[in-house]
């Protein structure tokens, strides 16, 4: 672990909601590092505080208490931001260079085709609108979204089809980390199988995921999975990287998948998921 990258580092993080006198301590005291190329999974029961940590991470809020720093390249230097003081004007600039981010609902917009969903989030940060645009088509024809369909409207497009163009506008803007909160969870089997494959194939390029889920069937695609429980981190294991289904009999690596995936689900039972 100590040979990896940092990209995140969390200290004492703190999370406190308040409802008049009534206040809701969601994280307590967290520590945690995200290192660069991973794909971490962050499970736990509902109301474990896994939805919290992503925003506070991911600097879409703010903690109450503790600090996120993010580490950087700033040409062959590494810069060294502490996200967790900035204002809202300023957090927002952060992300808008550092961050991606799927949602389980996509929140694309109704009035723009699925090109200009993803054009209007990039042009926030590129000034040249061809290479941009050439950007997002091959991106969208990665995800299997055909030509015919780049103009469409959200509403005149599947559930899948809309998550991978949220996905495409997740990572248009070549983020460091890429975040998801639960990105599979309004989708079937197969548009879900469909997008986690996706996020799969990025994180093999290289690009680093936090993401959320409560399905073990997403979690297997983590090569580290960290459980939360009342605020705090239980526990954590490595998985290593991916290799395919643990049923498909045509895969080469099934023996290993199989280890993979019974290693979480030991690791899930002694957290009492």
């Amino acid at each position: 672990m100590d040979s990896k990258q940092t990209v995140i580092q969390v200290k004492d993080l703190s999370k406190t909601f308040s409802n008049g006198s009534v206040q809701q301590h969601v994280l307590k005291n967290l520590n945690l590092s995200i290192y660069k190329g991973d794909f971490t999974v962050i499970m736990g029961n509902s109301g474990s505080g896994k939805s919290t940590l992503l925003y506070s991470v991911s600097g879409m809020d703010r903690p109450s208490l503790g600090t996120v720093t993010y580490y950087t390249a700033d040409g062959d230097k590494t810069k060294e931001t502490e996200i967790s003081k900035y204002n809202n004007d300023k957090l927002a600039l952060f992300r808008r260079g550092h961050v991606g981010f799927v949602f389980q609902q996509n929140y694309l917009n109704d009035s723009m085709s699925a090109l200009d969903n993803i054009m209007v989030c990039g042009l926030l940060k590129h000034s040249n609108r061809k290479e941009l645009a050439d950007k997002a088509k091959t991106l969208l024809k990665r995800v299997e979204i055909e030509e015919n369909d780049w103009n469409k409207f959200p509403t005149q497009m599947s559930g899948g089809q809309q998550q991978r163009v949220a996905v495409v506008r997740g990572v248009i803007n070549s983020p460091e980390v890429l975040f998801a909160d639960e990105p599979t969870g309004a989708l079937n089997s197969q548009n879900t199988e469909n997008v986690l494959n996706i996020l799969s194939g990025l994180n093999d390029e290289g690009q680093s995921i936090v993401m959320v889920t409560h399905t073990i069937k997403a979690a297997e695609r983590g090569s580290r999975i960290i459980y939360l429980a009342d605020g705090v981190i239980s526990d954590e294991i490595e998985l290593g990287e991916y290799v395919g289904d643990y049923k498909d009999e045509s895969n080469p690596h099934i023996e290993k998948a199989k280890e993979r995936h019974a290693k979480l689900k030991n690791f899930l039972q002694d957290m009492g998921w």
